[in-house]
C-alpha cells in the first residue's frame, strides 16, 4: 500500500465517517441541533473536496496506484452510505431513496467487479450519466444535512428535490451499465 498524498486524503475521508455519524449521538448540552448539522455538513462537504482532490493530486503528482484506485470509490460510497443513513434515522429521507442509492452501489460495484474478471471492465467504466448522478448527490447529501434556511433558500426542500433526480439518476445509470454488461452475460461481448 503506497502512502502518498491522494491515499491520505482518501484515508482521511474514511476516517471523517465516524465522525459525521458521532456528531449526532452527542449529548445535547454539547452542541445543539444547528451545531451538529453544520458540523456534519462541514465534514461531508470536506470529504466531497477532497474525494475530487485526491484524483487530481494522484494524476498530477504521477501517484496513482491500484490500491488507490480500489480504496477512493469505496471511500466514497461509505461516506454516502453513512450520511444516507443518518439522514434516514433523523428522518429526514425516505428509505427508498437510500435503499435504491445504496442498493444501486453494491450492483454496480460487483458489476464491476465481474466485468473485470470477463474481460469487459472498460464497457462499465464511469461515464456521464454516472458524474451527473454523484455530483447531484454530493450536492444534495449535503443540504439534507444542514436542514436549516440558508438565507432565502430552505435547503432541506431543495436537498429532497436534489435527492429524489439522485435517486432517479441512480436507476437510470445502474439499468444503462446493465445494458452494457448484458452482451457479456449472454456470451456475444469482447473476450467472452
Amino acid at each position: 500500500m503506497p502512502l502518498n498524498l491522494p491515499n491520505v486524503l482518501t484515508w482521511l475521508r474514511i476516517l471523517a465517517i465516524p465522525l459525521l455519524i458521532t456528531v449526532y449521538y452527542l449529548p445535547d448540552f454539547w452542541l445543539t441541533a444547528h451545531e451538529r448539522n453544520l458540523i456534519a455538513t462541514i465534514l461531508f462537504a470536506a470529504a466531497a473536496v477532497t474525494d475530487w482532490l485526491d484524483g487530481y493530486l494522484a494524476r498530477r503528482l504521477n501517484q496513482t496506484s491500484a490500491f488507490g484506485a480500489f480504496l477512493d470509490p469505496v471511500a466514497d460510497k461509505l461516506m454516502v452510505a453513512a450520511a444516507l443513513i443518518v439522514l434516514l434515522q433523523l428522518g429526514r429521507l425516505d428509505a427508498i431513496v437510500a435503499f435504491i442509492i445504496i442498493g444501486r452501489e453494491i450492483a454496480i460495484s460487483a458489476l464491476r467487479e465481474w466485468m473485470a474478471k470477463v474481460g469487459g471492465a472498460k464497457s462499465v467504466a464511469v461515464n456521464f450519466l454516472g458524474k451527473i448522478k454523484t455530483a447531484s448527490q454530493l450536492v444534495a447529501l449535503p443540504l439534507l444535512l444542514y436542514y436549516d434556511r440558508i438565507g432565502p433558500f430552505d435547503a432541506f426542500r431543495i436537498g429532497t428535490w436534489l435527492v429524489y433526480l439522485a435517486a432517479a439518476l441512480t436507476v437510470v445509470s445502474m439499468f444503462y451499465y446493465l445494458k452494457l454488461a448484458a452482451p457479456h452475460a449472454f456470451g456475444r461481448g469482447e473476450g467472452a
